[in-house]
């Protein structure tokens, strides 16, 4: 088989996705008891960032380390891609310098590109299109809380955005149903929409999304690019914040995820997020175990 590359969560097989949340779990739980796994022992991750981060620079790097490996930081200020060049350039030196490759970027095209140049695995830390490693955090933290996802409704209230796309994706992995509610001219791409079928469908209201909800998910009304956005967006997302209104009308047990940074007062309201039903704090913990477990798969 060659190069396997996680460009989005349909890269993968949902039994391969399903061995990585089982293997995610594992690592969490071999961590917390002082167990090492350096199963990527000697072995090197470039981390490519066009994007700022907190959460996607710590997990990976501290990732790597707890592998027994190492990571290193790329920022186009440092490197050459800020000075125009290639991807396809980029893309054949470091694969030759490193074994896996994570990027973190605008337009999903690029890493598309430098997927197809690439001699090593290319990892998507996110773009404008996708973040399917934060799913798999999502799927792990869900999976560790309840069990399986099948058959589960899940509520997406907010931006059609690349977090939007990968939970449609996402359904179509894990089984789930997706309802999402978003403002009209906001609405996930039509093509991503359209290829999961039944299982992501787009609804009214948000309240409508989360009638009878197991899992309610939103992020931020302007991501990163969008700020100048963000004016517009606050009036056209008003009627979109996950308050204790949107939880009362999901399942009595329901879960509320976000994969943060988050602002309290306007995608989510702070009793939400900081309430008894939040899991936010565990979804950022597995960004590192999750990884961990992506990390080893694709290196194997």
């Amino acid at each position: 088989m060659g190069t396997r590359h996680f460009l989005t969560l349909l890269d993968l097989s949902a039994d391969e996705l399903g061995g990585i949340i089982k293997r995610a779990i594992e690592l969490k739980a071999n961590h917390a008891a002082g167990k090492l796994d350096e199963t990527c022992k000697h072995r090197v991750l470039a981390m490519v960032f066009e994007k700022s981060s907190t959460r996607t620079r710590m997990s990976f790097e501290v990732g790597m380390a707890q592998l027994g490996g190492h990571a290193v930081f790329l920022s186009p200020r440092d490197t050459q891609l800020g000075r125009g060049e290639t991807i396809e350039d980029s893309a054949r030196v470091l694969s030759r310098m490193s074994d896996i490759i994570m990027i973190r970027t605008f337009e999903h095209e690029k890493i598309e590109r430098f997927a197809e140049y690439s001699a090593v695995p290319i990892i998507n830390a996110l773009t404008d299109m996708y973040h399917p490693c934060q799913l798999l955090a999502d799927m792990q933290t869900w999976q560790e809380q309840r069990g399986d996802m099948r058959g589960k409704t899940v509520a997406w209230i907010g931006d059609g955005n690349n977090m939007c796309h990968s939970y449609i994706n996402a359904a179509r992995q894990f089984g789930y149903k997706l309802h999402i509610a978003c403002p009209e001219g906001y609405e996930p791409d039509r093509g991503i929409l359209e290829a999961a079928g039944p299982h992501a469908v787009i609804t009214g209201t948000a309240a409508e999304a989360a009638d009878g909800a197991d899992l309610v998910v939103t992020d931020v009304w302007a991501s990163m690019g969008q700020e100048e956005e963000q004016a517009k967006r606050e009036k056209a997302f008003a009627d979109y914040q996950v308050d204790t209104r949107i939880m009362k009308a999901a399942a009595s047990d329901a879960l509320f995820m976000h994969c943060l940074p988050a602002h309290r007062g306007e995608e989510v309201a702070a009793d939400v997020i900081d309430g008894p039903q939040s899991v936010v704090w565990d979804e950022a913990e597995n960004r590192l175990h999750a990884q961990k477990a992506l990390l080893e798969f694709l290196l194997a």
